[in-house]
């Protein structure tokens, strides 16, 4: 039975870590990255384990967890928590280790480069190119430069964030009741005391918050009332913090300049959930890979694959 159960995709260099490890400890690695789908097949893989590596679909909790009777670390190959039931874990002794801080730069630059490409969106004008016409007073966009960006949660992927924005000239601000007034980073970055406030002068906003009962909807049809009719919408933190119904409606109704959603509330994306978009204008969709290029797989997976060595190394 296997030691270590890796239900999601893990990189190369990162199972060329683990796997020899575990050949050379006697301990058996099950690398199954279809796992996740397979859910009676995960709990029987799990019975024996003590270490499980997932990304953001496989829920750890409930019946799961029930199953990993021996469970003693999870690995999570990412930030977000919210597939996993923390307070089962605490009580049950079990150590939780994210990837924190090693997908930061890759976020980052997925919001600047939705925001850019959604005030100048360079490549709506192929088709028309290929076919002759010469598109330019429909194709012109706007500049990054001078707009203001405002961050809905102020940790680090927000921080990593605002430094890119800030040396390509934006404005940046920010509002996170939960990081101290006193905390230096305030001291580069203004801090807006509502977020109707930042709401109401972003050109460009971007949330960096966790889902939780209180950030589910944060944006919903009364906040996004607040942006102005040119503003544009970055989520790449969690599905559900936005309402896309919502959502939808102000973008159809050109009440928003344009958004970007790389989180759903139903994920993968099926094609019933996504009807919701239909006839949506100035709308990228991107299927949860804001924090995935092949040197943050390399990062997180190397920060994990060292984790639950170290951590079976030492128990043993």
């Amino acid at each position: 039975m296997p030691e270590i159960v890796i239900s999601e995709f893990l990189d190369g260099a990162s199972l060329d870590r683990i796997m020899p490890w575990g050949r050379a400890t006697g301990r058996e690695v099950l690398y199954q990255p279809d796992l996740v789908d397979n859910a009676e097949a995960l709990a029987a893989a799990v019975g024996h384990a003590r270490a499980l590596i997932v990304r953001n679909r496989t829920q750890v909790r409930g019946d799961l967890l029930a199953a990993a009777d021996r469970l003693e670390i999870v690995g999570r190959l990412g930030v977000g928590l919210d597939n996993i039931d923390l307070d089962a874990c605490r009580a049950r002794g079990i150590k939780v280790v994210p990837a924190t801080g090693a997908n930061d730069d890759s976020v980052a630059e997925y919001v600047i480069s939705a925001a850019q490409t959604l005030l100048r969106p360079l490549t709506t004008a192929l088709p028309e190119m290929l076919a002759g016409a010469w598109p330019r007073t429909t194709t012109i966009g706007r500049e990054l430069q001078g707009k203001t960006l405002g961050l809905i949660g102020f940790g680090s992927i927000a921080r990593a964030t605002a430094r890119r924005a800030r040396a390509m000239g934006m404005r940046v601000g920010a509002f996170d009741p939960f990081v101290a007034v006193e905390d230096p980073a305030w001291l580069e970055i203004p801090r807006f005391e509502e977020m109707s406030h930042l709401l109401g002068t972003a050109d460009v906003v971007s949330l960096h918050v966790p889902l939780t009962d209180g950030t589910r909807h944060l944006i919903d049809a009364a906040a996004l009332a607040e942006m102005h009719d040119k503003a544009i919408l970055i989520n790449a933190a969690r599905g559900g913090v936005v309402d896309e119904t919502a959502l939808a409606a102000a973008l159809r109704a050109g009440k928003l300049g344009g958004a970007a959603l790389d989180v759903f509330e139903v994920e993968p994306l099926t094609a019933a959930a996504a009807r919701v978009f239909e006839g949506c204008p100035n709308l990228i969709l991107t299927p949860h890979i804001a924090g995935l290029t092949d040197e943050s797989n390399a990062r997180v997976g190397g920060m994990i694959a060292d984790a639950v060595i170290s951590h079976l190394e030492t128990a043993s």
